[in-house]
């Protein structure tokens, strides 16, 4: 459905453009960015949402507005780009098919470009362009994460959403993504367990890849919410009065602080795909091959070898195997068995999932890593010295004397000055020996 022709202008300034990016589904990152949408639509932007998501999972799915019409479909000259968009609440329009963008590194470069082109003139009509990215671990999704101005990662307090979103940031990395994403945690039980699951994503982020990212806000767990998803009816289309709705109206103020302090934009979504595209054509090569003739670093070698560990770690393995590879890989930390590779190791051992193990392997590995720590204490010295007697406190001078007579004893007190004191006295008495007296 087209844009009425009254409001269909051509702004020379670029829309800004935000990707709604996370791991695997099930973190509520479409609903995240369908209501985003909606509250920046229903402040008066003008919203296009890009629907990068695919099957039951799309945005148009949701809403019960299928259509046929995706953006494939416009790659393949069967219809016109506007033909595809859908309209909903409060002229918020969506294009759906928008994965279908990668397709264009397929076909004939004339071809894509006339799409890419007509996206581009799109683009221009809006104050804001979101996409859904779909699975941002991918490659297709990568690139959409990359073509927005800001990227805007869901997380969930489940530590498999906060592992997938730190290999997110990981594979952005490895490819040259170089701003600082936003990140949103969905389905926060309050301000302080939302701090809490940020704080842990930026420390890792910050230790592994000396990055840093950058809080947007949360959107609490509540029954409303959860109730949208199943009836289709978007929280953000409620009174403004209601919590729900408020939230997402509070994120969208807060988007629009965050990207007034970013740069100005020099292209949209459309014109990074021609980018691409042109940078392809250029070096003729197919976008299925992302090796680079070249020396790899040190960095790009581990990195890949990591990779690699963790596809072949992930699946289901043999034990034996499993218990190879992990001697194997200590065996090589020991190598040069420092400062640094003892914190790996610790750091590595942090990470476990403790609390998932069942309580019989977890007192198994308890008993194993004192075992452990029994092992590579400092050893003790086989032939200990004796520990040190304290002397015995010297008896009394005055127990050590016999006096004797009393007329020898005043005897020898009159040989003593007057003003002698009893110490000295004593002394001297003890000197001349007990046979004087």
């Amino acid at each position: 459905m087209a844009l009425d022709p009254d409001t269909d202008k051509h702004d020379s300034n670029q829309p800004h453009t935000v990707a709604i990016a996370g791991g695997a589904g099930g973190v509520g990152k479409t609903s995240v960015a369908l209501n985003l949408a909606l509250a920046l639509a229903r402040q008066g932007k003008r919203v296009l949402l890009l629907d990068g998501d695919t099957g039951l999972s799309s945005l148009t799915a949701r809403l019960g507005l299928g259509t046929g019409k995706g953006f494939s479909g416009v790659f393949e000259a069967q219809f016109g780009l506007e033909e595809a968009l859908v309209t909903s609440d409060y002229d918020l329009n969506i294009l759906p098919g928008a994965a279908d963008l990668h397709q264009c590194l397929d076909m004939d470069q004339r071809e894509a470009m006339t799409a890419l082109e007509a996206l581009d003139d799109l683009e221009h009509r809006y104050d804001y362009v979101l996409v859904d990215t779909g699975s941002g671990t991918d490659l297709p999704g990568l690139h959409m994460v990359a073509s927005a101005a800001l990227a805007c990662l869901v997380v969930t307090p489940d530590p498999e959403s906060l592992k997938q979103v730190f290999s997110l940031v990981r594979n952005l990395r490895k490819r040259g993504y170089r701003r600082v994403p936003s990140v949103v945690v969905n389905m926060a039980s309050g301000a302080s367990q939302a701090q809490s699951i940020f704080q842990r994503l930026d420390g890792a982020v910050g230790r592994h890849l000396g990055d840093s990212l950058h809080y947007l806000g949360a959107v609490w767990r509540d029954e409303t919410l959860r109730q949208s998803v199943v009836t289709g009816v978007p929280v953000a289309t409620l009174p403004v009065s209601d919590p729900s709705c408020r939230q997402f109206h509070t994120l969208a103020d807060m988007l629009d602080v965050r990207l007034s302090r970013l740069p100005p934009e020099k292209s949209g979504m459309a014109g990074y795909w021609q980018s691409v595209l042109r940078r392809r054509h250029r070096t003729g090569l197919q976008h299925q091959e992302e090796t680079v003739e070249r020396p790899r670093s040190e960095q790009e070698r581990l990195s890949a070898a990591m990779d690699e560990l963790d596809a072949i770690l992930g699946q289901r393995l043999d034990p034996m195997l499993r218990y190879e590879a992990f001697n194997r890989f200590f065996a090589l930390l020991g190598r040069n068995l420092d400062a640094d590779s003892i914190e790996f190791i610790q750091t590595g051992l942090a990470a476990m999932p403790w609390e998932k193990m069942p309580p019989d392997d977890r007192q198994h590995m308890a008993t194993h890593l004192r075992h452990l720590a029994d092992q590579i204490a400092p050893p003790e010295d086989e032939n200990p010295k004796p520990a040190a007697v304290p002397a015995e406190a010297p008896e009394p001078l005055f127990d050590r004397i016999s006096l004797g007579e009393q007329e020898r004893l005043v005897r020898a007190l009159r040989e003593q000055p007057a003003d002698v004191s009893i110490d000295q006295l004593l002394r001297a008495l003890a000197s001349h020996g007990t046979d004087r007296f």
